[in-house]
């Protein structure tokens, strides 16, 4: 028994000083951050939508207890990939007017909770299109190279990460909810709308001067509890045909990787897939410390987010670190840090 103690404390500490060095031997100078409401910093709180999270108990669990606009009782995972590069455990949003270029030069999140590739899914909330985060990204590098003089901004630019998460909405919000694209596509033509434009944006990003860029494909979307709550013929299990389209959906972008990487010479596109890490969560949670996959921490735990998420239901669970998901759609911050560090260890290591 002693030894496998020993063992286990050495294995620790081993982990640790792997950490430390990684932390310490950091390359990436800076993370980008492009898409919807996964890692949204809070951008949304500063735009006329109702899609935010700027109001408690969102952030309860956040430094200094408070609401960010981060759909979460706390980080989100582009923070914690910030923090294990060696760089700020928190990346702030770019409409924050509490934030200058001297914290963006570090790390910057321009996206918007409720947007989609598809221009039509962030005019359901009126939300910041893909498009429009471009045009704030263009307007972040003529301020970063007024900050650190025109040949070092190029070079931090080359040299950081650019991490895109979004597509949810597109399906979740747009395509099964909003008339209109499903009339125009079926659901495979529409997969193949969306990953041309994620290959447009990706070849605009790099003529821009982003060599190292992390795609991110979809979660299991038919295991979040809103679906699963909907779900009364199915027992309020996954919906397996949501998972399906996310399958799908991230084999498209996956296939994106070695063709931009080849058509565009100095390129590190990689494809971070969250998809199999959740579902694994959800379906062995007592491996991870959870005790509730199904409902949400917030209020009633089956319908509610943004607003309905009020800090006034008595409903809302006292421990965040229990549940796979804080609200109807979100993760929790315990899970965040999990799938981040998956994301670190397994794939984005190699970019550092």
């Amino acid at each position: 028994m002693g030894n496998l103690k020993k063992q286990y404390s050495l294995v620790v500490v081993i982990s640790l000083l792997a950490v430390q060095v990684m932390r310490s031997e950091a390359k990436i100078p800076a993370i980008i951050v492009f898409g919807d409401s996964s890692v949204d910093a809070g951008n949304n709180n500063y735009i006329p939508t109702v899609a935010r999270s700027n109001f408690e108990p969102y952030g309860r669990d956040f430094q200094g207890g408070r609401p960010t606009g981060r759909f979460s009782n706390g980080r989100i995972t582009t923070d914690f990939i910030s923090e294990s590069m060696g760089l700020k455990p928190t990346i702030p949003a770019y409409l924050d007017p509490s934030y200058n270029i001297s914290d963006f030069a570090v790390g910057v999140s321009f996206a918007s909770a409720a947007t989609g590739y598809d221009n039509a899914t962030s005019d359901v909330l009126s939300v910041i299109p893909l498009w429009k985060q471009l045009e704030f990204y263009n307007n972040y590098q003529t301020r970063l190279k007024a900050y650190l003089g025109e040949a070092n901004a190029n070079q931090r630019i080359s040299q950081s990460l650019y991490l895109i998460s979004i597509g949810t909405n597109d399906f979740l919000e747009n395509y099964y909810t909003v008339p209109g694209r499903s009339s125009e596509y079926n659901i495979t033509q529409y997969q193949s709308f969306l990953a041309g434009i994620a290959q447009n944006f990706i070849t605009k990003l790099y003529h821009l001067g982003a060599r190292k860029i992390s795609l991110g494909g979809l979660p299991p979307m038919g295991c979040m509890p809103l679906e699963r709550s909907t779900n009364l013929m199915g027992g309020n299990n996954c919906v397996e045909r949501y998972n399906n389209v996310a399958i799908d959906f991230n084999s498209k972008l996956n296939g994106l990787v070695p063709k931009l990487n080849q058509q565009l010479p100095g390129l590190h596109l990689v494809f971070s897939n969250p998809y199999n890490i959740l579902l694994h969560i959800i379906k062995n949670p007592s491996l991870y410390g959870f005790e509730v996959t199904a409902m949400a921490c917030c209020a009633t735990g089956m319908y509610e987010m943004g607003y309905a998420c009020s800090q006034s239901n008595l409903f809302t669970c006292t421990n965040a670190d229990k549940y796979v998901f804080w609200d109807s759609f979100h993760t929790t911050q315990k899970t965040n840090q999990i799938i981040a560090n998956y994301v670190v260890k397994s794939l984005l290591y190699k970019m550092n």
